[in-house]
């Protein structure tokens, strides 16, 4: 080898490690706004730490009406609402990333932020939880909320509180809450054994509730109807059974999942609404550690659980369709918190069958370990920039996001900046209406594309363009995986 020829390698040598570097580096940066972002959807009391500085305290009157203390938790997207249900499911999720991938997370810094970011949560679902049978699951009323265009700081909106009990069942929120409660208390076991006892007492008794008073949440807390309806509580009381053996061991947990007359078969999302593939993984994983036969009920857990993970890695007799740019596509409505979620499972599935040395046999053909990391990278890449429109779908992420996003308090000037109060329906002709970029950027937001890889950056669409808790939740995970 000549001279020449030994520094041009040194020179595609150095060029190769700085592109991994700046690719590490983007999912780095990515990981970190979206926990900035949860920062940006607190409500209540803020604390000193807080990072994202155009907020300021809101909601502190939450609860007065029933006598009780409801100050704190997340609102739910881009509007003044704190909605249990949505909210149980991303602290769900936000748990479950900060238990698979806690290493990670601790490596890139960001563990004390995604368990702060868990506590916020937590700290306002047991507020709600004050007895047993009791819960708390709907601040705020959507139609009110709705047709006013005011920042958190400045609600005029009635804040009602809506509750369950023995008399009005919801086993749906119940159950979520204590699959919330249960996961969270995994992830704060080595550092919090209080907390995380606190925690499990709570998703014990929340379990119990769900399943000796059965019904749906959105039949007893019927405002939730118009956003957040409930298509059924059997998901849900699997995957708070999954959860809760997972967090204590019991065989109580185990037989109930064993004794399931429904599994609830293929499905064909992972969402707010459908938790059955999160349960077959549990489940699987089951199978996978020998805690389980490999027969009977667990085996057609496993098989559903590898039915939707071969769909998504295109390798199925029923895949899930993709855009024309290579975009996973579910369905019409804020499609990427159902690639989230999905790149979530994959990437979950894949190190739990790398821990065993086992690919994934499809009815395609073999998927390994990291066929799925591959196929998880592809996604979040499209929503960080390579994609049709070159924009990235992560708010603040990348020289090219959107600008009018559909969200309250990063549309308004922020308090911090002009006091004076913005009023209902004021927001929209000063605000709403605005041809003009958010005067706040809410980083980490994810919105989405719509089945043409096309968007339109208008803050009236709040189909495609206003990001929720859900969609975020699941993607710290993925981006702690990648990082």
């Amino acid at each position: 080898m000549t001279l020449s020829s030994v520094f041009i390698f040194i020179i595609l040598l150095c060029c190769s490690s700085q592109i991994h570097n700046v690719a590490s580096a983007d999912y780095r940066a990515a990981l970190t706004k979206s926990l900035l972002y949860f920062e940006g959807q607190r409500s209540g009391k803020l604390p000193p730490s807080q990072r994202v500085n155009w907020r300021g305290d809101s909601g502190l009157k939450d609860g007065q009406d029933a006598g009780i203390d409801l100050v704190g938790g997340y609102y739910d997207a881009g509007d003044n609402l704190k909605l249990g249900f949505p909210l149980a499911f991303t602290l769900t999720m936000l748990s479950w990333s900060t238990i698979e991938f806690r290493d990670q997370l601790a490596r890139q810094n960001e563990l004390r932020n995604a368990l702060g970011a868990i506590r916020w949560g937590t700290d306002y679902l047991m507020k709600a939880h004050p007895q047993p049978d009791v819960l708390y699951g709907e601040i705020g009323e959507p139609d009110s909320d709705h047709s006013c265009w005011q920042r958190p700081e400045d609600m005029t909106t009635p804040r009602s509180s809506f509750k369950l009990d023995e008399q009005h069942p919801g086993s749906d929120l119940a159950a979520e809450t204590a699959a919330a409660l249960a996961a969270a208390s995994i992830a704060f076991q080595s550092v919090d054994k209080k907390y995380a006892s606190k925690m499990l007492l709570h998703a014990t008794q929340l379990f119990d509730f769900a399943n000796n008073h059965q019904g749906a949440y959105s039949d007893s807390i019927t405002p939730a109807r118009e956003i957040y309806s409930s298509s059924g509580y059997k998901d849900e009381l699997l995957w708070a059974a999954a959860w809760l053996q997972r967090a204590t061991k019991m065989q109580k947990y185990l037989d109930y999942l064993g004794g399931a007359g429904d599994t609830g078969g293929v499905r064909t999302v992972f969402c707010w609404d459908d938790k059955y593939v999160g349960a077959h993984i549990l489940a699987a994983k089951l199978v996978l550690d020998g805690t389980v036969q490999p027969s009977g009920i667990w085996a057609q857990y496993k098989t559903q659980a590898e039915e939707f993970v071969c769909s998504c890695a295109q390798k199925s007799n029923q895949n899930v369709q993709k855009t024309a740019g290579g975009l996973l596509w579910f369905l019409p409505w804020n499609n990427n918190q159902y690639v989230a979620t999905a790149t979530f499972v994959m990437s979950v599935y894949s190190k739990y069958l790398s821990s065993k040395g086992a690919p994934l046999q499809c009815s395609g053909g073999v998927v390994s370990p990291d066929d799925l990391t591959s196929l998880v990278r592809s996604q979040v890449d499209y929503i960080l920039g390579s994609n049709p429109k070159k924009i990235s779908y992560m708010v603040g992420y990348g020289p090219n996001f959107p600008q009018q996003i559909h969200h309250r308090g990063a549309s308004i000037v922020s308090i911090k900046k002009d006091i004076v109060p913005v009023t209902c329906q004021g927001g929209f002709e000063a605000w709403f209406y605005k041809n003009a970029p958010n005067p706040n950027i809410l980083e980490g937001a994810v919105v989405s594309p719509d089945r043409n890889d096309n968007y339109e950056d208008s803050r009236n669409d709040y189909q495609l363009a206003e990001p929720a808790t859900v969609t975020i939740a699941p993607l710290v995970g993925v981006l702690a995986h990648l990082a």
